[in-house]
């Protein structure tokens, strides 16, 4: 009888009723205590008969329908530290403001060093494809770790959607089990003997590389691509090698990419000059006309772009001296908007020319519009909300993107100096405004603070930015009033 049901007592405060399945890992019994009581998985003693729970195995901990389970611990009490931002009030809220607070979604609980995982799945649920699939996901097709992994990624999107906090409790419990299953490296403990903090990005390639293998394209929209992440997230570049030392005809191939890198150097100050630098770049590699290592030029451009693009700031270094994964905190500005059409190939650049041409003319249209207005003083016109949404992808490559413009939907920061420890936090648009996902503590932050985020202190900074399309919305024309025709007028009667 794997489900029995208990009673859990933490100080003066009694639960009753708490259901158990002995078949999942403590962690996730632990997880529902966190949910009841608020006390860290790390901080509790889960005593039953004078057994303490360990973390990794029920042991001779025995529970049996209505036994008595004792927590102890306290809460985390930190000296509050000064609000980065001023409290806003709920009278100070405008009314776009005022629904995002009081209409806040559900986080994830920390299980111990478990943010990176957190802030990766709030960040990939921002992708509406993907998340879909994810619910719609035959988890009785599933099998091996990979199928494993995605099934409790499902599961805990399912709990995110509306589970509450004790599902979501759960449905991260049985998600980190998943993910130690699939890399055993993120099982690592620290030298307390907690579970010791692991990178976002390894653990973000780690789901990617899961859900690569299960979940399949639609077959009616799949074309080439045989699954959701290369259809939503892959893209593909033509790389050209020109020998530096010899002459050589140039080498031609295609490569295809998840996430693009911005590695920073000394001149890097935007992202997108980090994007370009990668582009062009040289290595050393074999040269078969010289019959040694030779000086390549590698030139890469963008011949097929993503719905979604994942851009990573490359920012940990392995430092020799402290065996750690030093940070580099440089300040890195980034875009809410981004075009990329500078980065790709002279076809795919000709391709995007038509919905580029459209966003400009709508653009113009705007302009006009708003001095046509401002002159007439109908600068309190309201906007009008009968659109009409265009793809944003090519008719033939559906989950791609057609125009080259991308809008900021997505960061992953992190906060402290190296990979191996500090915190990691999720910042998502919703709507007309931005959530901080900070573990199960989620709270609307103004679009300005997202700015904020590029780096250059001990403050968070970006250190994955997720970018969606941009999607263009062209008014729908009002109907033309119908012409009626005018009465004739009745003929005289003849008279008698």
């Amino acid at each position: 009888m794997p489900k029995v049901s208990v009673k859990v007592k933490w100080g003066k405060e009694m639960f009753p009723g708490v259901e158990v399945n002995t078949d999942d890992d403590p962690v996730v019994f632990k997880a529902q205590i966190f949910a009841l009581t608020g006390v860290q998985p790390e901080r509790q003693k889960v005593v039953c008969k004078g057994i303490t729970l360990k973390d990794d195995a029920w042991g001779n901990f025995k529970l049996t329908n209505n036994a008595l389970v004792l927590v102890m611990g306290s809460k985390e009490e930190d000296v509050p530290a000064a609000p980065v931002e001023q409290t806003r009030f709920v009278e100070d809220m405008n009314e776009s403001e005022l629904a995002t607070a009081l209409d806040l979604p559900e986080g994830l609980i920390n299980l111990g060093n478990t943010c990176y995982m957190n802030a990766t799945v709030q960040c990939l649920k921002t992708v509406p494809e993907l998340k879909n699939a994810l619910l719609a996901y035959d988890k009785s097709s599933a099998g091996g770790t990979a199928g494993d992994l995605t099934t409790a990624l499902s599961e805990t999107m399912c709990a995110l959607e509306g589970g509450g906090a004790g599902a979501c409790a759960g449905a991260a419990a049985r998600l980190l089990r998943a993910l130690h299953a699939t890399a055993p490296r993120f099982a690592e403990r620290g030298p307390g003997g907690g579970l010791a903090q692991q990178d976002a990005s390894e653990c973000w390639s780690e789901i990617v590389r899961a859900l690569q293998q299960r979940l399949p394209a639609a077959p009616a929209t799949a074309g080439s691509r045989s699954n959701i992440v290369e259809q939503y997230f892959g893209g593909t570049l033509d790389v050209e090698l020109v020998c530096s030392e010899a002459d050589e005809p140039p080498s031609r191939s295609t490569e295809s990419f998840l996430q693009l890198s911005c590695f920073i150097s000394q001149d890097v100050k935007y992202l997108q000059s980090g994007l370009r630098s990668k582009m062009s770049e040289q290595i050393t590699k074999m040269s078969q006309t010289l019959g040694r290592d030779a000086i390549y030029t590698k030139t890469s451009k963008i011949s097929r772009l993503p719905a979604y693009l994942t851009v990573q700031f490359v920012r940990f270094y392995f430092k020799e001296k402290e065996s750690i994964n030093a940070k580099i905190l440089k300040d890195v500005k980034f875009p809410l908007e981004l075009d990329v059409f500078e980065l790709c190939s002279p076809e795919l650049q000709e391709r995007l020319a038509p919905m580029r041409s459209k966003f400009k003319e709508l653009e113009d249209a705007s302009v006009e519009t708003s001095l046509s207005s401002r002159n007439k003083n109908h600068g309190d016109s309201k906007k009008d909300s009968n659109k009409t949404v265009l793809p944003y992808w090519f008719e033939d490559d559906v989950g791609s993107n057609n125009s080259g413009y991308y809008r900021l939907q997505a960061v992953l920061t992190h906060r402290g100096r190296s990979s191996s420890s500090g915190h990691y936090v999720a910042w998502v648009a919703r709507g007309d405004g931005w959530l901080r996902c900070d573990d199960d503590n989620v709270t609307p932050v103004p679009e300005d603070e997202v700015l904020k985020l590029s780096g250059g202190g001990d403050w968070h900074c970006a250190y994955l930015l997720l970018y969606g399309p941009k999607v263009l919305e062209l008014p729908t024309p009002e109907p033309e009033p119908m012409q009626v025709e005018p009465e004739q007028p009745d003929a005289p009667t003849a008279q008698a």
